[in-house]
């Protein structure tokens, strides 16, 4: 059977894990892994003894033609990042997109993702809302920024907590200092926190109490 499983792994407390995750990952012939050495840890907890294979960003162009012909052989496989769904701001996409190009069956599981409980915590509207990932760090983000302060859906974002700070302040700049926003941080962890305000009130908390951790951003997107 030709077929491809995207498996969701916890992005903080290891009780996220669904139950259908771990019998998947015992199940498939093969594993490609974001970091085989950080998934080690997940599996080990899990008995589950399955071959990986390393699959990151620096190797999966190279890969994804050999993994393409496992499966056309009739194996199994199934792709973990360190943490969170697949695919989303971590490798994935490409794998997923040839699978599809050379008809062979893809299944997405449902579960973690540490953007949909930062928007929810956030208590800005979810009924229409923009994930937007990282944002380019040099080329191109202020473009990016630009069109995005006329974005009226909420938007999610994901950054690293050295450049949390600097990036906050960059929206109070373009989208304004009054503007609602929400910053979640260690989503599912011991330090699990989140803390709301305007662009200036969140600029002012995270100059006085240094980012640590994980983090989500979410802003409020213009009024109309």
């Amino acid at each position: 059977m030709m077929k491809l499983y995207i498996v969701p792994t916890p992005v903080g407390n290891l009780d996220d894990m669904t139950f259908r995750a771990i019998s998947v990952l015992k199940e498939v012939d093969f594993i490609l892994a974001e970091d085989t050495r950080t998934s080690s840890v997940l599996l080990k907890h899990f008995d589950i003894h399955t071959r990986m294979l390393a699959h990151h960003k620096y190797n999966e162009h190279q890969s994804v033609g050999s993994v393409i012909e496992m499966l056309k052989g009739g194996q199994t496989g199934a792709v973990i990042s360190d943490a969170g769904t697949p695919g989303l701001s971590d490798p994935g996409f490409l794998i997923v997109r040839e699978c599809v190009r050379n008809g062979i069956d893809v299944e997405c599981l449902p579960g973690a993702t540490a953007a949909i409980p930062a928007l929810v915590n956030s208590g800005l509207p979810m009924d229409r809302f923009c994930f937007e990932g990282f944002l380019p760090q040099k080329k191109g983000r202020q473009t990016r920024l630009t069109q995005l302060a006329t974005e009226s859906r909420t938007m999610v974002f994901y950054e690293s907590p050295y450049r949390v700070l600097k990036t906050l302040q960059q929206f109070a700049e373009v989208f304004g200092p009054e503007r609602e926003g929400s910053v979640s941080r260690e989503i599912s962890k011991v330090h699990n926190e989140t803390v709301h305000g305007t662009l200036a009130e969140l600029v002012d908390h995270f100059t006085t109490t240094p980012p640590k951790g994980e983090f989500v951003i979410v802003i409020k997107g213009v009024e109309s």
